[in-house]
């Protein structure tokens, strides 16, 4: 990558580290960590969904198997946060090559891969709900210890930072694929896979990387979340919201782009914080607006936000007699 690809990188988390130490209320910067890890999870999402054309409606398997690895570790075996989380990425991993080489062995993909992802974190669920490890229907409390070695700050703001170096590391991996050998790969097997074939590509090892890719970065931001809540139960690990978070963010902001993720995860947990505001706190009134978000950018922007913005460039650029 050039500097030129860096530099959109550097300033956007350059404001973004910026914006704890502007004298943000407690709940503004709840609400900024709550969203840069939903902007972490659909950056997760767009490598493979995004970039790969494999649409999973089941990434809280990843994200799950992060935040339980990574509570499960310190909670039951008294390890470090810092190896916790990494051998929750780790595991996020493996057990995203694990249903990628079952789906994709198969030959699935579209609807049947989408709904294979589904289930195996319903099952991921289940299995969690019930398991004395991951501490059943009551889940697992972290005890706060405030500290660098446990990865709990006193100070929200430096939550933010760490949260947002990991969000910088996945901007940095979308603006790779967008430049490198295996980027072209992945847009060629989910442009048209038998073609790529034709061409020599190895689908199968494309999609396998990209899906290990991805469920990396979902299970990064599943310990996290675990890091920052210090509380954790299947329903929050493996339910279906954090699968529809991390689609909707990409979708919103401009799926198979760098920054879509961030920008449709900005703007959605805004608008719906804004409208629970506006309304009062009635119950569900953000799904609503999240569901009709998504309606109108199905319909008046299929590119996402980003993609309104470069349209309204190219009708400027256009010349007046055009």
């Amino acid at each position: 990558m050039s500097a030129r690809d860096l530099l959109p990188v550097i300033l956007v988390l350059g404001v973004l580290a910026a914006l704890p130490f502007l004298g943000l209320s407690g709940t503004l910067l709840n609400f900024l960590v709550t969203t840069l890890i939903i902007a972490l999870a659909g950056l997760g999402w767009n490598v493979l969904g995004g970039f790969g054309g494999q649409y999973s409606f089941g990434h809280a398997a990843f994200f799950g198997t992060g935040a339980y690895a990574t509570a499960v570790l310190q909670v039951k075996f008294g390890w470090n946060a810092w190896g916790a989380l990494a051998a929750g990425i780790g595991l996020g991993t493996l057990v995203g090559l694990a249903i990628g080489y079952l789906s994709f062995r198969a030959g699935l993909r579209g609807s049947y891969f989408a709904l294979v992802t589904l289930a195996f974190a319903e099952v991921f669920r289940i299995l969690a709900n019930t398991a004395d490890i991951t501490g059943g229907a009551a889940g697992l409390l972290l005890k706060l210890q405030p500290g660098l070695s446990t990865l709990q700050f006193a100070d929200r703001r430096y939550f933010v930072l760490l949260v947002l170096a990991f969000v910088g590391l996945a901007l940095l991996a979308s603006r790779w694929l967008e430049r490198s050998r295996f980027g072209a790969h992945l847009i060629a097997v989910r442009e048209n896979e038998e073609a790529a074939r034709a061409l020599g590509v190895d689908a199968l090892a494309v999609k396998l990387r990209a899906i290990a890719l991805s469920a990396a970065i979902t299970a990064a931001a599943g310990g996290l979340y675990v890091q920052y809540f210090l509380y954790l139960d299947a329903g929050v690990a493996y339910g279906t919201w954090i699968s529809v978070e991390a689609l909707l963010a990409p979708i919103v902001g401009g799926i198979g782009t760098a920054f879509g993720p961030l920008v449709g995860a900005l703007a959605l947990q805004g608008l719906g914080e804004l409208t629970k505001h506006l309304a009062g706190g009635i119950p569900g009134v953000d799904l609503v607006v999240f569901g009709a978000c998504l309606i109108a950018v199905i319909a008046f922007a299929p590119q996402g936000l980003l993609g309104l913005r470069r349209r309204a460039a190219r009708g400027k650029a256009a010349p007046v007699g055009a």
